[in-house]
């Protein structure tokens, strides 16, 4: 099984020898790579919806690895047990999805030692809901694919602090460990950051000139971060 760089990415996360769920496996792609590469003998997947969970099914039969795959039918976490999993993948949806899926199914996520966890959109809000909720970021990887760019966070329970917000936006530990898409990463924000401060600067109210000054305020920090690297 040949994975995308994002799913590539997710999977040379995964701890060796752990039960592992796969949330919302959509093909089935995350599991029959792990079983195939021995990183694990077992792993359930989940799918809220039933026609990707049969694309899974069929998936799975086609590598002959249904002994080692199981597939439920279920919402977030809701499909496991207490003390089922140890290793759980959330990718591919949005922060604010993912922190409801965590709340929604806390006293099972307290139970997993290692999330990995892969916001499509609102991964600040993701990482202040992990802060906030006793979860820590332990480790950070971001992953390039057709010219988008995608942040996996390595997640496990802990105080975790930010001493600036900035790090909500650009995650500390993508600093620390100086990955080497991070340069790229923090002039795609910057561009992003000067796109909205051009559509602002034409409007004239207080909420306007608001968004402006915060913006400055953060392509200043996300050009500190630069320098710094």
């Amino acid at each position: 099984m040949k994975l995308s760089p994002r799913l590539q990415t997710i999977a040379d996360l995964v701890p060796k020898d752990t039960v592992v769920g796969d949330i919302g496996t959509d093909h089935g792609y995350i599991p029959v790579y792990l079983v195939q590469n021995k990183i694990t003998n077992k792993v359930i997947a989940t799918d809220i919806n039933k026609g990707p969970l049969d694309n899974a099914k069929k998936t799975i039969e086609m590598y002959n690895l249904s002994e080692f795959i199981e597939t439920r039918l279920g919402s977030g976490l809701k499909p496991f047990k207490c003390n089922e999993i140890q290793t759980a993948i959330i990718a591919g949806m949005g922060g604010l999805l993912i922190g409801k899926i965590l709340e929604e199914s806390f006293d099972i996520a307290k139970t997993i030692d290692t999330l990995i966890l892969q916001p499509m959109v609102a991964q600040d809000e993701l990482r202040k809901w992990l802060m906030e909720n006793g979860f820590n970021i332990t480790y950070e990887k971001l992953a390039r694919e057709n010219e988008k760019m995608y942040e996996i966070l390595v997640v496990t329970k802990g105080k975790m602090n930010m001493e600036d917000e900035i790090y909500f936006e650009v995650g500390k530990k993508l600093i620390e460990s100086k990955d080497p898409l991070l340069k790229d990463f923090i002039d795609m924000k910057i561009k992003k950051y000067n796109q909205i401060l051009k559509m602002v600067e034409k409007e004239n109210s207080i909420n306007a000139k608001s968004k402006m000054a915060e913006c400055r305020e953060k392509i200043k920090k996300f050009e500190e971060l630069k320098r710094c690297l």
